[in-house]
């Protein structure tokens, strides 16, 4: 028989037992569950922490393209993450999309009255934005989050063209050149994806203003996906909230982010999503395709053609 509360047979401890770490995200929402808190919340669950995700406003897109975004008022982000917050002990903050320079402001208050939890702050391709937007957003990152993250996470070419507006060199910057430009503002570690390597790879670095902490090299997909740069972020801020060390919550980060693209899938008709749920699916079993086949002839489905 079951107890009628938890004081009739189970302790509070027996009840809750390890309880998983909990990450903070700040992000956009996706309907296409390319990225935005939709990627945040897989990922995070994925390698075994809880997110606490907090919505900074809403895109507009499909699965080939950002259309538009809707952003909410600061006021809205800082009470949801200052409520739970009061509630809930993060262990890690993971700084996604959000929409305003006034958000970015918001969520750096909030980040410096929580000194102690780590940012893990990720910067995605904004070139589908406005130009005016685009820059207001950049400076307030630059100004206002930068110096309160831990890890700056970001593709080589988009933060190259953030970071070092005025590289002159023929050789393109680093990741040691990117890391120097985020220490400027405060950033002890940068995570700087997608180098072009020889051999159609990609190189993947973990890099501070002295040395490169961590590099791993993986084969190039010959496909463009939706959402990588979220799942990585997310997967580490993870990982870091469940007491791996920093290279290590790198390498596995990354391995996950290897096998979700690898195991993508095209929802829609424009990019690939990663399945950040990968290992959940049941492997194929050949002897059972035929069974298959005659169980679906049985509950075969007229075509939904209903109009409302």
């Amino acid at each position: 028989m079951l107890p009628t509360s938890i004081d009739d047979d189970v302790t509070e401890s027996d009840t809750l037992g390890v309880q998983p770490a909990c990450v903070l995200t700040f992000n956009a929402n996706d309907p296409s569950g390319a990225g935005g808190l939709a990627g945040d919340i897989n990922a995070i669950a994925s390698v075994g922490a809880h997110a606490l995700p907090v919505v900074t406003g809403a895109h507009a897109r499909d699965t080939a393209e950002i259309v538009d975004h809707y952003p909410l008022d600061e006021d809205a982000v800082r009470e949801q993450a200052r409520t739970i917050l009061e509630d809930v002990t993060a262990q890690v903050i993971k700084v996604g999309f959000c929409g305003s320079a006034e958000n970015l402001s918001a969520i750096a208050e909030i980040a410096s009255d929580y000194a102690d939890v780590p940012v893990i702050a990720y910067m995605p391709d904004l070139s589908w934005w406005n130009e005016v937007q685009i820059d207001l957003y950049l400076d307030a990152f630059r100004e206002l989050v930068l110096p309160q993250a831990t890890v700056l996470v970001g593709n080589h070419s988009t933060l190259w063209r953030w970071l070092l507006p005025d590289w002159s060199s023929e050789k393109s910057p680093g990741p040691r050149d990117i890391a120097r430009a985020a220490s400027d503002k405060g950033v002890p570690y940068t995570l700087v994806t997608g180098i072009l390597a020889p051999e159609q790879q990609i190189e993947n670095v973990l890099a501070s203003p002295q040395s490169v902490l961590y590099s791993e090299r993986f084969e190039r997909f010959e496909a463009t996906f939706a959402g990588a740069g979220d799942t990585l972020s997310a997967a580490l801020a993870a990982l870091l909230a469940s007491g791996s060390d920093l290279a290590e919550s790198v390498k596995e980060a990354l391995g996950y982010l290897d096998r979700c693209l690898d195991a993508g899938f095209r929802p829609g008709m424009g990019h690939i999503v990663p399945d950040r749920l990968f290992w959940a699916q049941p492997e194929p079993d050949p002897d059972e395709t035929e069974l298959d086949t005659e169980a679906a002839a049985l509950f075969d489905l007229p075509a939904h053609d209903t109009k409302h």
